[in-house]
């Protein structure tokens, strides 16, 4: 799921007790309670909690969660974080976008940030655009912020950053910042963590090899958001086709298409009507910035696919039938039927009930009007991890088409996600999101993403000349 899109404004009249526009110190009394009603939710809900984890490996975090000391919200939010980060799960966190309006104010809102576009090549800060005129050209490494390594930085965020399993590429690509974001994972745990601004002194290597320092003013999230390109909204979210040679191109950089009343399964249909109708040879299907959403890639593929195929053969799990009354007034969500998930679900084992939609009952993508019977080609990447995780699965398990670029996020043990709960936390004030399907495939997969067919990926020169590996590589595939 595109997860900044996620039902916005669900939490905003929560109240915090002794808020004053600051962020207040938390008694431990406070954080006992809410850790021990977050151990409560996530130990009776949670499909994936033992994923990754032993229930003593799981205790002993809750544990040390209630234990802290005083803390400030924003420590507290930290320890927070880092307790569901060992969860290792993609859609387990205190999601930015559904905190109240006064956590987002004290946490997020007012720090400076840094005035950059980056990505995190392996433990490389590499420059993707200066979009607020600082001078510092793509392609440069950012080695140092204010005296801390840059490989020290990201070591200290990704034990905070959400992702499945230990897929720290999908942490990389979080605490990068691409300017679509409307909350930055990095801005957001930096800030939290190190602090820093209003400027900021960057040890810096140039594309050509020089170093040199610069001091840069941060800037604010108003200032940040003002060139962002968000890939979601409720009209066409930059979804196009473009022709290039003998290839179609097919850049869908968002699903999240939740409360959208754009038509966008008409059009798909359309487009891939006009490919059919001119033989176009090549179909490049590029959604490298795309973390999921809706089912919209099941839709492509009924105009693809030449026979009926599962969309996902994996076991869905669940942990309970209903919905204990002590937990509800904690679960916020948009569709009070998922107060009796499982209500209907067959025992699976002792854990475990088993949701209808698995084995013999699975969804079925069924080829529907006029097929596309030329090469299919898919550009991935660490972002993708939701929906576009289980596109490419899909791609991968039917042999459908080619994997271009660099292996994604998700995980091929299966991730968990379908029905949410937004955990309000009362005495903090905080919010968790809470999933509460799990995928697990019948076998034991590798602890990864899917690495593509061809890899291709980004490298500080290609970034510094403005090049796109993964596209020539699959245009160099069409011409083949």
């Amino acid at each position: 799921m595109r997860r900044r899109t996620f039902v916005a404004g669900l939490g905003a009249a929560v109240s915090i007790p002794g808020w004053a526009g600051q962020s207040p110190r938390l008694s431990p009394a406070a954080m006992r309670s809410d850790a021990a009603i977050l151990r409560r939710a996530y130990e009776t809900l949670h499909p994936g909690l033992l994923r990754y984890q032993t229930a003593g490996e799981a205790t002993a975090r809750f544990d040390a969660l209630a234990a802290a000391q005083p803390l400030a919200t924003g420590d507290f939010y930290l320890a927070l974080a880092r307790c569901l980060s060992a969860v290792r799960c993609g859609h387990s966190y205190a999601n930015f976008y559904n905190q109240s309006d006064a956590i987002r104010a004290a946490l997020f809102d007012a720090r400076p940030r840094l005035p950059l576009h980056f990505v995190w090549l392996g433990e490389r800060m590499i420059v993707t655009a200066d979009p607020h005129g600082t001078g510092i050209a793509r392609g440069t490494e950012v080695v140092a912020i204010d005296g801390h390594p840059a490989r020290d930085i990201l070591a200290a965020l990704l034990p905070l950053t959400r992702a499945d399993g230990h897929n720290d590429g999908k942490r990389r690509q979080l605490l990068s910042v691409r300017g679509e974001d409307g909350y930055e994972t990095f801005d957001a745990l930096y800030g939290l963590r190190f602090g820093g601004g209003p400027r900021y002194a960057l040890d810096l290597r140039t594309p050509d090899g020089r170093t040199r320092r610069a001091v840069v003013e941060g800037i604010d999230l108003k200032t940040r958001r003002s060139v962002a390109t968000p890939t979601n909204g409720t009209d066409n979210p930059g979804w196009r086709v473009e022709r290039r040679g003998r290839a179609a191109v097919m850049t869908m950089p968002g699903w999240g298409l939740y409360n959208s009343k754009w038509d966008w399964r008409s059009w798909i249909d359309g487009e891939m009507d006009r490919l059919v109708a001119d033989r176009v040879p090549a179909l490049i299907v590029d959604i490298r910035a795309n973390e999921g959403g809706e089912d919209c890639g099941d839709v492509l593929l009924e105009r693809i696919v030449g026979r009926r195929v599962t969309a996902d053969p994996a076991r869905r799990l669940v942990r309970y039938r209903e919905l204990p009354a002590d937990l509800r007034p904690y679960c916020d969500t948009w569709d009070r039927s998922f107060d009796k998930l499982g209500a209907d679900a067959r025992r699976y084992d002792d854990r475990f009930l088993e949701l209808a939609g698995t084995d013999r009952d699975a969804a079925v993508i069924a080829p529907r009007g006029k097929r596309y019977a030329g090469k299919l080609i898919v550009l991935t990447g660490p972002e993708n991890s939701s929906a576009t995780f289980a596109f490419i699965q899909t791609v991968r398990r039917e042999k459908l088409g080619t994997l271009v670029g660099e292996p994604t996020g998700g995980n091929r043990r299966g991730i968990n996600g379908g029905c949410f709960y937004f955990l309000r936390l009362p005495e903090t004030g905080l919010e968790v999101d809470l999933p509460l399907i799990g995928t697990f495939p019948h076998a034991m997969p590798p602890d990864a993403g899917i690495v593509p067919d061809v890899a291709a990926p980004r490298t500080p020169r290609s970034i510094a000349d403005g090049s796109d590996p993964a596209m020539a590589a699959a245009l160099a595939l069409v011409r083949s």
